[in-house]
């Protein structure tokens, strides 16, 4: 797979994922979050196993433990979610979720301690903008929701750069699918401790968990570390300014919502962000190069 056909796919993936918002806020209010996440990833996940079981019965104690980490991020990413999306419109968690691309590059410059490319920056400087237009309010305050979408954000950018740093070495496949797994668990003991319902009786809600589980966790959750094998965290992290923009229209289109011209110039700045930290490198060609 080249890195171009990797960020394809991961752009398919923050697709995918910009309806989950649509799906958490129908759910965000009527549903204690430790029970969508265990229910969400636990359907995810057995599905996983049941039409890939022969890929799964060799796997090591290295990609389990790889995978109980990732696991432990994306429980804790959902988690401070699916709580900020009480008070926040689906539009809003997506756009303030996608902070993300800011905090990868720069927790990728605290750990290799280099500067990135000058498209990244300029890439890092657009979106910035463009997520200030759409998070940040006349009286230049933030509600306790869009804290809670900024700490997912958090998570959601170390879940990136451990999940690019663990592809290069266990079975990405496997990663994948066992992240599923542990992310269901951790969630089943927090329902345990803090006795959430269980079972769902309402027929819109379980819809609202199989499109979770089906659509934006079996498919969206196991195609990000695949794609991340042959691509930078720095792309992975610009290609999910894309979801909320998905989220957006797709808010706009079943939930009615409507982020004003603001904040779809925001998004039109995002959008312009992701094209230029993408950009092609020139690469310079030296008078040795031109002997040989």
């Amino acid at each position: 797979m080249t890195q171009k056909q990797a960020n394809l796919l991961m752009a398919s993936v923050s697709l995918v994922w910009g309806t989950s918002y649509i799906f958490m806020k129908l759910l965000a209010n009527n549903v204690a979050p430790f029970t969508v996440i265990a229910l969400r990833f636990g359907i995810a996940f057995l599905i996983m196993i049941v039409l890939f079981h022969k890929k799964l019965m060799h796997v090591n104690i290295k990609t389990l433990k790889c995978s109980a980490i990732v696991g432990a991020l994306l429980c804790g990413i959902f988690i401070a979610l699916m709580y900020g999306m009480t008070t926040t419109t689906a539009s809003s968690a997506g756009f303030l979720t996608s902070t993300t691309v800011i905090l990868v590059p720069i927790l990728q410059i605290l750990i290799t301690r280099k500067l990135p490319q000058k498209e990244i920056l300029y890439g890092v400087i657009t979106v910035s903008i463009g997520l200030s237009l759409l998070t940040i309010t006349e009286d230049f305050t933030l509600a306790s929701g869009s804290i809670l979408c900024i700490v997912a954000a958090f998570l959601y950018a170390i879940h990136i750069i451990a999940t690019n740093h663990f592809v290069r070495e266990v079975d990405a496949f496997q990663l994948g699918i066992f992240q599923l797994g542990f992310a269901s668990f951790y969630a089943l003991l927090g329902s345990l401790v803090f006795k959430a319902p269980f079972l769902l009786s309402d027929t819109k809600a379980w819809l609202a968990i199989l499109g979770l589980a089906i659509i934006c966790s079996a498919y969206g959750f196991v195609m990000q570390p695949i794609a991340q094998k042959y691509t930078t965290p720095e792309s992975t992290g610009f290609l999910f300014s894309l979801e909320p923009v998905f989220s957006a229209i797709l808010a706009f289109i079943f939930l009615h919502e409507n982020i004003g011209g603001k904040g779809y110039f925001g998004a039109s700045l995002i959008l312009a962000g992701v094209l230029i930290a993408n950009l092609p490198v020139k690469k310079q060609i030296t008078l040795q190069e031109i002997k040989e």
